[in-house]
């Protein structure tokens, strides 16, 4: 997997790097400080994932996300935003402009590695209790209109969505339901498509903002 890093400081960056490049399966193509060098990059060597902060000189990681991944964007790259989750509640924008993840600086080696595996493979949701923690504190004080489903969703895909909005793996939905795993993987394809939503973090961004959860 080929990673872009882009961080202003330093030590994060080089930090990042270091932990990385000692994954057999990983390779850090690109360590930059500032959102116009991370966009530029990012367009000359496509890796597979974009770790991004999201306070950055030039531009910052919301605008360097809605360029590398945003709406409309032909073949979107994969964006997972580094966040302090205190101060930075310009991540919700960037999961609306086409981040697929997100995690704290201080999560350790381990989350970061997950991380960009899971983004990698097209998996959403790294940390199923940052995921609930963000979207529920985000959600709160930010008043939104949200957008109807497409087609409306059946009771059962509703149950389907509460639990992704909690942070419930594939394997935990069908456990907690007591459906296959293939069910609850088709579960999920149909709510995709009456959604209009391009990964999991969406649909627990939607259920948040629908107040389907609490």
């Amino acid at each position: 997997m080929r990673v872009l890093v882009a961080d202003d400081q330093e030590l994060v960056r080089t930090g990042f790097q270091m932990i990385l490049d000692a994954q057999p399966d990983i390779e850090v193509v690109a360590a930059v400080a500032d959102g116009v060098a991370a966009v530029e990059q990012a367009r000359r060597l496509r890796p597979d994932v974009c770790l991004l902060d999201i306070r950055m000189p030039r531009l910052d990681g919301l605008e360097v996300t809605r360029i590398l991944a945003g709406p409309g964007v032909p073949d979107p790259l994969r964006v997972v935003i580094v966040t302090t989750f205190d101060l930075d509640e310009y991540v919700y924008g960037a999961l609306r402009a086409g981040a697929c993840g997100f995690l704290l600086k201080d999560s350790g080696p381990t989350l970061l590695i997950e991380a960009v595996r899971a983004a990698a493979n097209g998996d959403a949701l790294v940390s199923p209790s940052i995921t609930v923690r963000l979207l529920s504190h985000l959600a709160r004080p930010i008043p939104v209109v949200t957008r109807p489903p497409r087609e409306p969703l059946t009771d059962r895909e509703m149950d389907v969505v509460r639990l992704i909005a909690r942070g419930r793996t594939n394997q935990e939905v069908g456990g907690e339901l007591f459906i296959s795993l293939s069910t609850v993987k088709t579960h999920l394809a149909s709510i995709f498509a009456k959604l209009g939503a391009r990964n999991r973090v969406e649909i627990a961004a939607w259920a948040w903002e629908a107040g389907v959860v609490r």
